[in-house]
């Protein structure tokens, strides 16, 4: 299949984590030069900020990026991937 990017094809996983050990999914995603969609609406609240805040580091670590969408939904993108929000210039 032809691609403008290469042998890269760009990629979103979407994920609905149901514990924090699902947050290393999320991080090895993103370290495989994939788009990371998590909405962790089915977690308790206090364990769904420590998976988002788990997943933020590690994606910060690999200069990657991180958005939140809402309360529970956030996307995590690898340093490849542009990530803009509301038209922006993003980085």
């Amino acid at each position: 299949m032809f691609s403008p990017f290469g042998d890269w094809l760009p990629e979103v996983v979407v994920f609905h984590p149901q514990r924090f050990e699902d947050a290393q999914l999320i991080v090895l995603a993103v370290r495989d030069n994939k788009t990371a969609l998590v909405h962790a609406g089915a977690m308790e609240r206090l364990e769904a900020q420590r998976l988002i805040d788990f997943v933020a580091g590690g994606v910060s670590a690999m200069d990657g990026r991180a958005e939140c969408l809402d309360d529970l939904t956030f996307v995590f993108t690898p340093d490849i991937v542009k990530l803009t929000r509301d038209g922006g210039t993003g980085r």
